[in-house]
């Protein structure tokens, strides 16, 4: 058995403790969940276990050898390997190129093809999934490039593999798939630290969780002896869940209307109406053309056919900023790369999509910008220092909320969203819902996408299916289980 243990770690930052006497122990044969909210440092101390970070005090051992590196390729030769959130792979490479690029082998200087080739095979045949290394990683799903991401990983011959958030892209049946390889990995002998806000994976993929909270470990135990009741308070302490509120109603008046719909390989004559006051959600495995509908909507991409209509009007041409006009809103799924610039203040993402309102002519009227940013930092509960704040430092919740403050400055009479809850902790996500609602009740209308089906039931008024392209059928959230629900967006409907 191989043992990763951390004594008494402590981390600070300028002005910051982020880990405070962090004594924990990891250990092969078991897939052990390291959980807690945003901002409750469990990145700060796998950065450290990785090599991307250095203690400010204390130590970490594997198998009794006290360990010391300033990077993750000294982290690499001392058998520690990471699996980053964001996949970092070259579409047009191949698999086996992307998993040893930078080491490919060479025989005269030249890349020696073959035993890349084999070695790559080697690799993925570790992880009992069937790749060919010779394919393009474009021509990959999204679970079989996270596989790739591992494998990567794995070229190491680690003793210790952290995985962030592996299942955050990915649907519900290709999670089955990462399952299965993980557990082939565990049964390996590899200590596999699990790094997960999705509370439902733990009974499918772990088998002790460590809960970390403000800098501190708070517990670890088997997840046999806890239960998800237990896990939440443990990260949150006394946090009440709350499902919709009864009183959100939505009128009778349609304020947007979609009307045969088409982008040819992505959605086909898709009909639907969204009403006033309503949360409306849609539902589907990933490659289902959600997030394509909604970016062909809001015209962030081009259609073939179909029309739209904002409170009764057509919408013949649209684009981004024509749909802002409209009433129309998006925050998308990739909220770092489309729906916000890291490197500006809090203020300038809160008032790019009211520019026009924040302008006189061509010159920045710059009392009225302030006036914007501090209006939703107040009405969002943004955490945030000042609102000239670097986007980039904010926890992911919080940035989602700039992304939704953003529009709302505009008084949108719609809002889509894309995932809104991708890559935040339960109590983020449940900020994020209070936000909806809060919306609803002004009356805006809601068109909700969310990979966590969980969420859309607790979420909606109504939930339309999408399978391949189309409208499948329509649910009720409130005689409608989970399983139910998945079984119908995976073709049981």
């Amino acid at each position: 058995m191989s043992i990763l243990k951390t004594e008494l770690i402590t981390k600070d930052y300028p002005g910051t403790r982020a880990l405070e006497d962090v004594s924990v122990t990891f250990e092969s044969g078991k897939v052990n969940a390291l959980l807690g909210k945003n901002g409750s440092g469990k990145s700060t101390l796998s950065k450290i276990i990785s090599g991307a970070e250095t203690t400010t005090k204390g130590t970490f051992s594997l198998d009794g050898e006290v360990l010391s590196y300033t990077s993750p390729a000294e982290a690499a030769q001392h058998g520690i390997a990471m699996v980053y959130q964001e996949m970092s792979l070259v579409p047009g490479l191949t698999v086996a190129e992307n998993i040893y690029l930078g080491r490919l082998p060479l025989k005269n200087n030249l890349v020696h093809w073959k035993t890349l080739y084999k070695d790559a095979a080697a690799v993925i045949e570790r992880m009992g999934v069937n790749i060919n290394p010779r394919t393009p990683i474009f021509n990959l799903s999204m679970w079989q490039q996270q596989i790739v991401e591992i494998c990567k990983a794995l070229s190491f011959n680690p003793k210790v593999l952290i995985l962030d958030e592996p299942t955050s892209a990915l649907a519900q049946n290709e999670v089955q798939n990462l399952f299965k390889a993980v557990k082939l990995l565990r049964d390996q002998g590899i200590i596999i630290i699990y790094i997960t806000h999705k509370l439902q994976e733990l009974p499918q993929i772990a088998d002790t969780v460590t809960v970390l909270r403000d800098g501190r470990i708070v517990g670890s135990c088997p997840l046999s002896e806890t239960d998800h009741r237990g896990i939440v308070h443990m990260m949150f302490g006394d946090v009440q869940i709350k499902a919709r509120p009864s009183d959100l109603q939505a009128s009778d008046e349609v304020v947007l209307e979609v009307k045969g719909l088409s982008r040819r390989g992505w959605y086909d004559n898709v009909n639907f109406q969204l009403k006033k006051g309503e949360v409306l959600g849609i539902a589907g495995m990933l490659g289902s053309g959600r997030t394509e509908l909604l970016r062909g909507i809001f015209g962030a991409d081009p259609v073939d056919g179909g029309t739209v209509f904002v409170a009764g009007k057509e919408i013949p041409v649209r684009n981004p900023s024509v749909m802002n006009k409209a009433g129309v809103g998006l925050t998308p799924e990739d909220r770092r790369r489309d729906g916000l610039i890291m490197k500006h203040s809090v203020m300038d993402n809160l008032c790019y999509a009211s520019m026009d309102k924040t302008a006189n002519g061509w010159l920045e009227d710059k009392p009225k910008r302030r006036l914007f940013a501090r209006t939703q930092v107040d009405a969002l509960d943004i955490k945030v220092p000042g609102i000239n704040t670097l986007t980039s430092t904010l926890s992911g919740g919080n940035q989602q909320k700039v992304v939704v403050g953003n529009w709302l400055n505009n008084k949108p009479a719609v809002m889509l969203y894309d995932e809104p809850s991708r890559g935040i902790d339960v109590s983020a996500k449940q900020q994020i819902f209070e936000i909806m609602w809060t919306q609803a009740r002004d009356g805006i209308a809601t068109l909700f996408v969310s990979t966590e089906l969980e969420e859309l039931l607790e979420v909606c008024h109504r939930i339309l299916i999408m399978r391949h392209g189309k409208i499948e059928g329509e649910v009720d959230p409130a005689s409608t289980s989970i399983e139910e629900l998945y079984t119908i967006c995976m073709g049981g409907f």
